[in-house]
């Protein structure tokens, strides 16, 4: 039913502009004069409609299980759940909401049974009360919108009105949803500072998060010393990069400069399908093929290379990040003015000379751009460094041996059913803290050398 009240709510959008626009195209061909074009007319019908109606589907999609569940607990009788304590009144609701769905394991209590019927006709309730409501509301307001429609009605104002509003609408949420990742990530690194000094976790050269969750419980104290975590991370995005960066810049200079139009039209799509790649299979690509290739080749010239490598990770992450820095390099280059390339061709310089000295260091801002994305995209994968690099920390600068990751620990850290009160877990959201404040300090130093040399060349 939510598709339903989705498709009619475009249809009567899209009739309200068809209405408005049409009122207003026979208003100015009567002769009156309209202070608006007909489009804003039905601009503003579409938007009357379409927006209030779409915002308060998606409040009713994010509020409707805590409004059905409040209105199943009043139908039971208080009896049953007065004496539960919270954690058995949320088993108590998951087994209505699994008898509800058909999902029945053992003998059901008869007030179970009672509670997942008022659940299924609430369910139903809304289901069938949702399409006509939301055509209701929208031929109401479909109706005030053709009300307007006048000579004196200033629509293009009151439709660039709300267009503004929405986006300042979608800037703020994005604004909130990026202090409330920050607020998250403070919050529980603070809670990791309590029980684990910050002096450790920054200096420390060991990670061993295994931890004593239970006093019969033998494991390790611990150790929560990040360094060889972000060595690992550091190793892995320098191998991507010093890989990718040079293939990506010299294809992208000879697809712009020096291909003929037949080699580029095969070669451009053919180097971006590698941006469509999912990154589990270039995960098996490496443990397949580069990394047996490795070891084969460091046994034949007598090299101790293990079996999951720096150097493999990195090598199959930089092929990943080839088409992204390739794609940006080559827009860059294309956003040049011609008469830099032309004036520099005029005055004698090779095609070779006039790429190096002039379009390259004109390009440069959105080549910095593409690497930066390389960069924050090398330092965020997962997958490829879970199955290429491996699990266990170590501090170690040789890409032939197995490091591991901050995004890996994070992802192994929050697996399981640990709770979220004590170091081990917590440390993963000290890790996620850590990275965030290196990838903003790249970003900012990238900015930087961004804006220096535009002022060069603007």
């Amino acid at each position: 039913m939510v598709a339903a009240a989705f498709s009619v709510l475009l249809i009567l959008a899209v009739g309200s502009y068809m209405v408005n626009l049409r009122a207003a195209q026979l208003l100015r061909n009567s002769g009156e004069r309209l202070r608006a074009v007909a489009h804003y007319h039905g601009l503003y019908g579409f938007l009357i409609v379409g927006l209030p109606i779409l915002a308060g589907l998606l409040v009713w999609l994010l509020i409707k299980g805590e409004v059905i569940q409040w209105l199943v607990v009043r139908a039971i009788d208080p009896i049953h759940l007065t004496d539960l304590t919270t954690g058995e009144r949320q088993l108590a609701l998951a087994e209505i909401r699994s008898v509800a769905g058909g999902r029945i394991f053992g003998e059901p209590a008869p007030w179970i049974l009672e509670a997942a019927s008022h659940l299924n006709r609430f369910n139903d309730s809304v289901a069938n009360a949702l399409v006509p409501v939301t055509a209701g509301i929208a031929l109401i307001l479909a109706f005030v919108a053709r009300r307007r429609v006048g000579t004196e009605f200033h629509a293009r104002e009151k439709s660039e009105r709300i267009v503004m509003l929405l986006m300042i609408l979608c800037a703020t949420v994005a604004v909130m949803a990026t202090a409330g990742i920050i607020a998250s990530l403070l919050f529980e690194s603070i809670r990791f500072f309590t029980q684990v000094p910050l002096t450790e976790f920054l200096f420390g050269l060991r990670w061993e998060p295994q931890i004593p969750l239970r006093e019969d419980q033998i494991a390790a104290e611990g150790a929560f010393g990040w360094i060889p975590v972000i060595v690992g991370t550091l190793l892995v995005m320098t191998v991507a990069i010093l890989f990718a960066v040079p293939v990506g810049l010299f294809s992208a200079i000879y697809l712009n400069e020096f291909a003929s139009r037949q080699a580029r039209a095969v070669a451009k799509p053919v180097l971006e399908i590698l941006a469509g790649v999912p990154t589990v299979v270039y995960g098996f690509f490496a443990v397949l093929v580069i990394a047996p290739a490795f070891r084969s080749t460091g046994s034949t010239l007598g090299i101790d290379i293990a079996p999951n490598t720096a150097l493999a990770a990195g090598g199959v992450m930089g092929i990943m990040l080839i088409p992204f820095i390739s794609s940006f390099a080559d827009d860059a280059l294309n956003a040049v003015p011609a008469d830099l390339r032309n004036g520099a061709l005029a005055l004698g310089a090779t095609r070779a000379e006039a790429m190096l000295q002039v379009l390259f260091p004109a390009a440069l801002p959105g080549i910095a751009g593409g690497i930066l994305l390389a960069v924050s995209r090398a330092i965020g994968e997962t997958m490829i460094v879970v199955m290429a690099a491996g699990l266990i920390a170590r501090l170690t600068f040789n890409p032939l041996d197995s490091v591991t990751t901050v995004t890996v620990q994070i992802v192994t850290l929050l697996i399981g059913d640990t709770s979220f009160d004590n170091p081990k877990t917590l440390a993963a959201f000290a890790l996620g803290l850590m990275l965030f404040i290196v990838t903003l300090a790249i970003n900012v130093y990238a900015l930087r050398i961004v804006r220096k040399y535009r002022e060069v060349y603007e």
